[in-house]
């Protein structure tokens, strides 16, 4: 977005709920937390397919370790992670130590078939889908409070959303995470308008080779 000033770039909102997926790159899985039987069984939705998972457990790689009033504990490659229902967004570290150094992300589809993923902008959590039709990484004005981002000062233009035009503020991103992939120094639109998750643009997209099989896309990282 290096004119936006006098460029309108496109974004396509959904009215989708937002839901707490937890992404990992290819040898993790993505589970989502769906709701619990009692204290001693629960219902993920793991790698897209719901399963009912006893406590001590472990289904597809996934063992559930405890459950309590409104989350769940598992464990992925023996690394424990906490799952909550309507809870902030998780990201789940992958092999390479954390590092940000993985090179794919796997991504299943969410309800609707959109591909949903949670990760981090500057460190700091955020919620994404995955939208090919937005020119960069998009956000409304309330995350990008949350995320500490003085857009106030970027560089001001209009943006085309489903609602009509809005103003946009351009600024910019020290890092992208999504698992253990990390992208740095990216532009970003923050629109002065209602939006319920982040929208992973073209800008972020690019840097990858996208491939859908099925009910899962894979991001593979460019050399």
């Amino acid at each position: 977005m290096p004119h936006l000033p006098r460029r309108r770039f496109a974004l396509k909102l959904s009215s989708m709920a937002l839901a707490p997926w937890l992404v990992a790159p290819a040898h993790a899985q993505s589970v989502l937390l769906s709701g619990t039987l009692g204290s001693s069984k629960a219902i993920l939705v793991i790698d897209g397919q719901m399963r009912t998972v006893a406590v001590g457990q472990t289904v597809s790689g996934v063992t559930l370790r405890s459950i309590g009033t409104d989350e769940a504990v598992v464990l992925i490659g023996g690394k424990p992670f906490s799952v909550r229902l309507g809870a902030s967004p998780v990201s789940l570290g992958g092999g390479g130590g954390g590092g940000g150094g993985g090179g794919e992300i796997v991504l299943p589809a969410g309800p609707g078939g959109h591909f949903m993923a949670n990760g981090s902008i500057n460190g700091k959590s955020a919620n994404f889908m995955v939208d090919t039709g937005a020119t960069v990484i998009s956000m409304g004005v309330a995350d990008a409070q949350r995320l500490g981002l003085r857009f106030e000062n970027g560089r001001r233009g209009m943006a085309s959303t489903a609602g009509g035009n809005a103003p946009v503020y351009e600024v910019n991103l020290n890092s992208v995470r999504i698992g253990d992939v990390e992208v740095y120094n990216l532009s970003a639109g923050v629109v002065q308008a209602n939006m319920p998750f982040i929208l992973l643009g073209n800008n972020f997209l690019s840097r990858f080779n996208m491939r859908r099989e099925g009910d899962t896309m894979r991001l593979e990282k460019k050399p």
